[in-house]
């Protein structure tokens, strides 16, 4: 079984799961404002599922937006900017 946000996003909303949220948030704030964008690779460093949940539910709240791509790829390599640069 691979990665499946909606399996996942549960997961965000227990006390543990805010935490590790508000700290990939900090650490997504701090990646945009050194260099504009990153990529979902430079955030995972835990559970590579539940990092990435964090980032879906930022794009689900309007908070960055990702990239689309030509070519499908791995889940890391996936391209994130702040949502108010495609605004």
């Amino acid at each position: 079984m691979g990665y499946q946000y909606d399996e996942m996003k549960g997961d965000l909303f227990t006390d543990e799961g805010q935490r590790y949220f508000l700290k990939i948030r900090d650490e997504v704030s701090r990646l945009l404002k050194t260099s504009g964008a990153f990529l979902m690779g430079n955030v995972i460093n835990g559970d590579d599922w539940l990092t990435m949940s964090c980032v879906d539910r930022m794009v689900e709240l309007g908070e960055i937006a990702e990239i689309p791509q030509l070519e499908p790829m791995f889940g890391q390599d996936r391209v994130f900017v702040s949502k108010t640069k495609l605004d």
